[in-house]
């Protein structure tokens, strides 16, 4: 535990060292979201309608963006031998290193969604749902994210294939995400049934994920 939570602090001066940690994450996703009036217009009563759909777009991207790099550094620094050959498991290690990735990025981006929700004038209702949606539904992409991050942390930029191999899966995330965002404007179902199925998804992602991303470490480090 006292190695998991050294690694634990380190990611975290990392990140923040690294690339801006949560303030770039926050400014890219502000960037679509402010590009998003200029694309579909003006009218409040189109962005307000299509807004959570837009949020979760903007979150998926903005969540992903530096997980090409959570294992990278550390390979490129020679730490990821030498954490693999340590007696601490890999599975608890690439999930402290996805613990610390999503309160750098994911938790910062629930954090705004309110404020930015508000850019595209948003109810009341429809923010609060789409915040908890966000905050149920980030873990799953960053589990998911760790995935191809670990398939592609031997090869150089591997950004955009990480990004080919993990979007797909992270489609039923994007649809239970949207489907509770937008429960009851017009929709039949309710918030609940979406949104626990999304908590069921990062569940299974923070349950699963972690083997994967370990074993795709081990295989390439053999």
């Amino acid at each position: 535990m006292n190695a998991l939570g050294a690694l634990f602090r380190r990611d975290l001066r990392v990140g923040r060292r690294l690339g801006g940690g949560a303030s770039m994450g926050v400014v890219f996703f502000f960037i679509l979201i402010a590009l998003m009036p200029f694309a579909i217009g003006p009218d409040l009563n189109v962005l307000s309608r299509i807004g959570p759909a837009i949020l979760w777009i903007a979150g998926l991207l903005a969540t992903l963006l530096g997980l090409d790099r959570l294992f990278q550094s550390d390979r490129d620094d020679g730490s990821l031998d030498l954490l693999l050959m340590s007696r601490t498991p890999g599975e608890a290690i690439v999930l402290v290193k996805c613990l610390a990735h999503w309160l750098l990025t994911g938790l910062p981006l629930v954090i705004a969604t309110p404020l930015f929700g508000l850019m595209l004038g948003m109810s009341p209702q429809a923010l609060w749902q789409t915040t908890a949606s966000l905050a149920a539904g980030t873990p799953a992409l960053t589990m998911l994210g760790a995935i191809g991050a670990a398939l592609t942390v031997g090869l150089r930029k591997g950004g955009l294939l990480m990004a080919i191999l993990i979007l797909p899966l992270c489609v039923p995330v994007l649809i239970f995400g949207v489907a509770a965002a937008n429960a009851g404007q017009g929709n039949p179902v309710p918030f609940l049934t979406p949104f626990l199925v999304l908590c069921a998804l990062s569940l299974a992602a923070i349950a699963g994920a972690p083997f994967a991303a370990a074993a795709a470490l081990r295989a390439m480090n053999e």
